[in-house]
């Protein structure tokens, strides 16, 4: 059974720092593309960040550049989120997910991020 598991949310001040992290069972985690998506309350999900299953290829969404760092860790199966320099507007649920192809076959549960002004 897949399993991807977020962690490290919580309530931090903008301006400040979070790093969320997303533990992978049940799969081949050094052949899976990962990415990391969010979704605020009443918006439609977005895209955050992705990376190749080798680390080699990493891209990220508009909103989040060069504040957000993906990296990965295949021997521990578990890729990264590095948020800096937090906004109100990043406030949302963020998921990781999992990819052998075109799509993302596989979600965590999320883990909530809320930033105060």
């Amino acid at each position: 059974q897949v399993q991807l598991v977020e962690s490290g949310g919580g309530l931090v001040q903008a301006g400040g720092s979070l790093r969320l992290s997303c533990a992978a069972s049940g799969l081949p985690f050094s052949s899976y593309r990962m990415g990391w998506f969010r979704q605020a309350p009443g918006k439609e999900r977005q895209f955050v960040a992705g990376i190749s299953w080798r680390g080699s290829s990493i891209s990220y969404g508009d909103s989040v550049k060069g504040r957000f760092i993906i990296s990965r860790d295949n021997a521990k199966n578990t890729i990264y989120l590095q948020m800096n320099t937090l906004k109100s507007e990043d406030t949302a649920v963020f998921y990781c997910a999992a990819s052998r192809g075109f799509e993302f076959d596989y979600w965590g549960q999320g883990t909530q991020v809320t930033v105060s002004s």
